[in-house]
């Protein structure tokens, strides 16, 4: 059995508490134990940097230091806590061949807070790539009970997952993650420009129309490519393209109406769990047009 320190973030705890229902819905049907870290902290969303890189580092160290207790990797289902925790994680393993001193700065900072030290000994992994690299798409395949035959499934992978860390298990420029687990569902993979690009969501705060004029970009290019839903690991960009795709649709005066899915919703439908086990009627856009072609 498959078995991981669960490290679930704050806005799937949050705005997007439909991608932890179904993180557990889909993890326990595939037979995969996750160990929630219940006193694991946000990891900053890489705005701790900005103003300290030991401080991301050690809020950071001290997250992976809760798997390492446990001896266990650190299962992320969101590409921004991927991006960051996976980075730090990187730069942290290079201090300890390298940079002793930094590394005994950052532990340094953990024992005076009563933490255990990083170590380095466990692995950070998003729930995407658990399920290629150490579940398998082959026996992802086998569990498929409703075939995604009429799915049209446009990726939308997020800055972090791509380019945060600088060895992932895909190309970065050209990703295939996703479109693999899409296939091994029955579903067609949609082809677009805008998979590999950024949804928008960290100008959003301070520059809302142009953070929904490129969010718009990406949905209608989508669409225009074929698409009937939108398929995403990480929450931020779910946030940005569906919830707040009536507001989208008002700056760029188009009706849009794309479904976007969690990775592991999709997933899920394919599965046989109910679309109420995950959470698919907590969207603003409405998820009921592919239900409709599961005959749900």
């Amino acid at each position: 059995m498959l078995r991981y320190a669960y490290y679930p973030g704050c806005v799937a705890q949050g705005a997007c508490r439909e991608l932890y229902i179904s993180t557990a819905a889909v993890t326990q049907k595939l037979g995969i134990e996750l160990v929630e870290l219940k006193k694991a902290s946000c990891c900053g969303s890489g705005t701790y940097k900005e103003d300290s890189q030991i401080l991301e580092d050690t809020v950071n160290a001290r997250n992976i230091g809760l798997a390492e207790e446990l001896s266990l990797p650190l299962l992320t289902h969101c590409s921004t806590c991927q991006g960051v925790l996976g980075h730090v994680d990187e730069r942290l393993k290079e201090a300890k061949q390298n940079n002793i001193a930094y590394l005994e700065k950052v532990n340094g900072l953990l024992e005076k807070e009563h933490c255990s030290p990083y170590q380095g000994n466990s692995r950070v992994i998003h729930l995407l790539w658990a399920l290629i690299v150490d579940y398998g798409v082959i026996k992802l395949n086998q569990q498929v009970v409703k075939s995604l035959t009429n799915f049209k499934c446009a990726a939308f992978y997020g800055c972090y997952l791509l380019r945060a860390q600088k060895s992932i298990p895909d190309d970065p420029l050209n990703p295939q993650s996703l479109e693999q687990i899409f296939t091994n569902l029955g579903a067609q993979s949609i082809e677009y420009v805008g998979r590999t690009q950024c949804c928008g969501w960290p100008i959003s705060s301070y520059a809302p129309k142009e953070s929904f004029m490129l969010a718009g970009r990406h949905l209608l290019e989508a669409k225009k490519a074929g698409a009937n839903c939108i398929v995403t690991p990480c929450p931020l960009c779910h946030l940005n393209l569906e919830s707040r795709q009536p507001e989208i649709e008002k700056v760029i005066g188009e009706k849009i109406s794309l479904p976007v899915l969690h990775l592991p919703q999709l997933i899920g439908l394919a599965l046989g769990i109910a679309p109420k086990d995950l959470g698919l009627d907590r969207h603003v856009v409405s998820t009921a047009p592919l239900l409709r072609l599961l005959d749900l």
